[in-house]
């Protein structure tokens, strides 16, 4: 199965966003991709929770969603939608920040909503509380497609390694990471979080990622880091997108997942221990 990793740079308006999503949605399928991945928050980043509950929707109004949906359909793909922002019926007013599995018939096959939330301060002048707007999600989520079993998961989520190894251990052979990496941590952290868990798994990472500068009508603009990255089972860089907009392909092949746990069994070599 060949994978196409969309690279974005998303603004703060869901339907200018959408215009360029699904030019290289079908860019993706043009080029030979029966998998193809876009990034988290597909349809708006923003800082500001006054504009993002002014532009966001209910999943079941969302016209990123039904966009997409219709055209996994049309290009008889499937569709990893990384995340969409969208309202929620909860009492506090938060959203949820939702990654979408879509089948080649336009049918939604999957749902994750991100378990880890972003609040860190990354300088003193550079802080994040998503859970401010956003409330985690509950379960993790593996998916089967005639082509692989899926682990789910997004930005964030990678830095919690028993996440994946879970995802694996439910017979995840490949995981997908769609963010919006942001650009200091990921200039340090990026590359080598996607390979550990890849080698630690022995599974198959595939990171659609955000970059660059994100336009806002309010709020300040965010900056996110790029490198949509494949990484292989045992750890190689198949692909890095840089930090340009545009996709990126990658072949799966899962007899390479195979071959790498059967190398290094790590999965199955759990014990148990007391302590610390």
């Amino acid at each position: 199965m060949r994978a196409g990793l969309v690279q974005l740079n998303v603004s703060d308006d869901p339907a200018a966003n959408l215009i360029e999503t699904r030019a290289l949605v079908r860019q993706a399928a043009g080029g030979g991709a029966g998998f193809v991945l876009t990034p988290e928050v597909t349809n708006c980043i923003s800082s500001s929770r006054d504009h993002q509950d002014a532009v966001l929707q209910h999943e079941e109004d969302d016209i990123t969603l039904a966009a997409l949906r219709a055209d996994a359909a049309e290009l008889g793909v499937w569709l990893l939608i990384g995340s969409l922002g969208l309202k929620t019926h909860d009492a506090d007013g938060r959203f949820a920040n939702r990654s979408f599995l879509i089948g080649p018939d336009g049918t939604i096959a999957a749902r994750y909503d991100k378990i880890h939330m972003f609040d860190v301060d990354v300088s003193a002048t550079e802080s994040y509380r998503e859970s401010a707007g956003y409330r985690p999600g509950a379960r993790a989520v593996v998916a089967s497609t005639p082509f692989a079993t899926l682990g789910l998961s997004i930005c964030y989520d990678l830095r919690f390694a028993y996440l994946y190894r879970a995802l694996a251990k439910a017979g995840a052979q490949v995981l997908t990471v769609p963010a919006a990496f942001n650009d200091t941590t990921g200039a340090a952290h990026w590359h080598t979080l996607l390979r550990a868990r890849a080698i630690e798994t022995g599974c198959y990472v595939l990171a659609p990622a955000q970059t660059g500068e994100h336009a806002a009508h309010q709020g300040k603009p965010r900056r996110t880091y790029g490198h949509s990255l494949a990484v292989a089972p045992w750890g190689e860089v198949l692909v890095d997108g840089g930090t340009e907009t545009g996709v990126s392909f990658a072949d799966l092949d899962l007899d390479a997942v195979a071959k790498a746990r059967a190398r290094v069994p790590s999965i199955t070599h759990d014990r148990p221990f007391d302590g610390p």
